[in-house]
């Protein structure tokens, strides 16, 4: 054997949130796994907002979670202050979220890798993927040095061809003090695979012993805190408090004044940048009738007096932002210890992969992350989680895992970007989802374990407590359907708003007697209130599942079908649906595209091949 080869069934590249999950699913369904980063140093690094979940983002997490992944059960580790979002909202609506020690959930998550059997990480510069005959053989690293293996997951974040900027300054990097990669991006195109830029910021951090705390507003965090993890029974670490403060007119007049030295509005950067999670300059600009903006102080870590500036990324000049920061209430004296800056660097089109995230272009390649054109570490993770799972389901030849829109905020996602693509960087939100009352983050354990344990991504400790749980429900609904309390049916008395299953209790000494867990009696509560939403939404699922889940075969001739027009034939050619669900999502696909699609799939005769 060569002893500069090394051999594997799949090779994660990248460390970040994406590739962690990506290799812990491989390498859990039993592929024998090789993580490759640049920096063994920067495993799972949380490379801007140190914080874990949010709205969307935290029902992510807890579906990362119900299938088997680990970013819940390393942010409940690690945390230092947790908080329910959108509290006073329907449960739809609520959002997990945490700060996280940035550098314990690092050195966290980098131990549960280095223990999972199956799995080997590396520190490697990889150079290019080897293909042969369209199929991944293994990924070339600079040594050089060959891995070969059957299939490779690239989770290569900002990292591909990455320029930082900071005012007129431009640094080679995807990350402040670490290096690119550009020879990755030379590979991609040479195999045929489309890459375009995006761009991304990050805010400047302070020294927190030059913060003027008793001037901005404490933010404590829940006085109960709720764990991210099914496995994780209690929060019992102490909370950290962030604070609060906001930008005012002089900071804006500021930034007004030196938007010629802003490299987005300068011409010097022109990739888009995320809608949703702008730059202090754009806020500035966009939303020019605000007199303020909300600035969130988020301690890094229980060790370190570093803050991060939740709200006001930046890519002005140190100069500028030494005198913006200085002139927001509570900042006067604060100290910068890293500068703000933006991120340019490439992505791929994510149309150009399967529902699976393989690529359309070479068999065995999986793309997982920034590089699909996503923002955020929990959209990363969630990616990272399903490539590394279905490349090792494909190596083993066993059937995909592919989740639903109707299944998971997961599924959402990933069929919005197969299917619609993005012209932004793409964030999660709950109105993306359209059955977000039955995709809430309390039952992600219940939609998604079944599939995750049915895959061989759960652990018997999982499976076994969701299956006490199930009992629990079902033991307290055949109570509250067949049970009365003043002559009224218990499950009548529980819709009511002002009513839980405590009071429940005092009303019937048969629920008393059942003691239900905290957990189950939520989920009998919930799912009692709104019952009626949830049976209109899962007849919604089952009628459009009886048109929508007709499949396409998957090597449909579409520019065979005469009636199609020209346009319908190219998007559905590119995308290539999985079924006729997916194809009425493609952007300008119409309803007599689709009837005409239906004809053929059934009677495939007719195709003038």
């Amino acid at each position: 054997m060569n002893p500069f080869a090394y051999d594997f069934d799949v090779v994660v590249i990248g460390a970040g949130h994406a590739g962690c999950e990506a290799a812990l699913a491989a390498a859990r369904l039993g592929a024998k796994t090789a993580l490759l980063t640049m920096s063994c140093d920067m495993v799972a690094a949380m490379s801007c907002n140190p914080a874990i979940g949010g709205i969307a983002k935290g029902q992510i997490v807890r579906e990362i979670d119900a299938l088997g992944g680990e970013m819940g059960r390393v942010i409940d580790a690690t945390g230092i202050q947790f908080r329910m979002l959108n509290r006073t909202k329907g449960p739809a609506m609520h959002g997990p979220r945490a700060q996280a020690d940035k550098k314990a959930y690092q050195f966290e998550m980098k131990r549960r890798i280095e223990d999972q059997e199956n799995l080997t990480l590396r520190q490697e510069i990889v150079d290019r993927i080897e293909v042969t005959d369209g199929q991944v053989t293994g990924v070339w690293v600079r040594g050089p040095a060959l891995y070969r293996a059957r299939a490779a997951v690239l989770t290569t974040g900002t990292f591909l061809q990455a320029i930082m900027h900071t005012g007129e300054a431009k640094t080679a990097g995807g990350r402040a003090g670490e290096g690119t990669t550009n020879s990755l991006s030379q590979c991609l195109t040479d195999l045929g695979v489309e890459l375009a830029r995006f761009k991304t910021g990050t805010p400047c951090r302070l020294n927190g012993r030059t913060i003027d705390f008793n001037a901005v507003e404490l933010q404590p965090g829940d006085a109960e805190p709720q764990p991210f993890s099914f496995l994780t029974n209690k929060i019992t670490q102490p909370q950290v408090p962030c604070h609060l403060t906001k930008t005012n007119d002089t900071v804006h007049e500021l930034i007004r004044q030196n938007l010629h030295r802003a490299p987005m509005y300068s011409g010097q950067i022109q990739s888009r940048g995320p809608r949703y999670c702008p730059s202090i300059e754009d806020k500035v600009v966009r939303f020019a009738d605000q007199p303020s903006h909300q600035i969130f102080l988020e301690p890094e870590g229980r060790n370190t007096r570093e803050y991060y500036c939740n709200g006001i990324s930046t890519s002005l000049p140190r100069d500028v932002q030494e005198a913006m920061i200085h002139a927001i209430v509570g900042l006067e004296r604060a100290e910068i210890m890293r500068y703000g800056y933006a991120v340019e660097y490439d992505f791929a089109p994510p149309t150009q992969l399967t529902s699976t995230l393989e690529t359309k272009l070479v068999a065995g390649l999986y793309f997982a992350g920034q590089i699909n054109g996503t923002t955020g570490y929990e959209e990363a993770a969630g990616q990272g989680l399903m490539a590394g799972c279905n490349a090792a389901l494909k190596i083993a030849g066993k059937a995909p895992l592919i989740l639903e829109r109707s299944q998971a905020y997961l599924g959402v996602m990933i069929d919005d970007l197969v299917t619609k693509g993005v012209d932004e960087p793409y964030r999660m939100f709950t109105s993306r989802a359209e059955y977000r009352m039955l995709l809430r983050h309390d039952n992600a354990h219940r939609r998604l374990t079944p599939l995750g344990h049915a895959a061989g991504l759960v652990s018997a400790e999982r499976w076994d407590q969701l299956q006490r749980l199930e009992a629990e429900i079902e033991r307290a609904n055949v109570l509250l359907e067949t049970a009365r309390a003043g002559g009224i049916m218990l499950d009548q008395i529980l819709r009511r708003p002002e009513v839980g299953w405590d009071q429940i209790c005092e009303m019937s000494p048969a629920a008393a007697a059942l003691q239900l867990s905290p957990r189950a009696a939520e989920q009998v509560s919930i799912e009692t209130k709104y019952s009626g939403y949830l049976r209109r939404q899962t007849a919604q699922i089952q009628q459009m599942e009886q048109v929508q889940g007709v499949l396409i075969p998957e090597h449909f001739a579409y520019h065979a079908v005469p009636q199609l027009r020209a346009e319908a034939k190219e998007k559905l050619a590119n995308i290539r649906p999985r079924n006729l669900g997916q194809a009425a999502r493609i952007s300008g696909i119409t309803p007599a595209d689709l009837a005409i699609l239906m004809l053929y799939i059934r009677e495939p005769s007719r195709l003038a091949l």
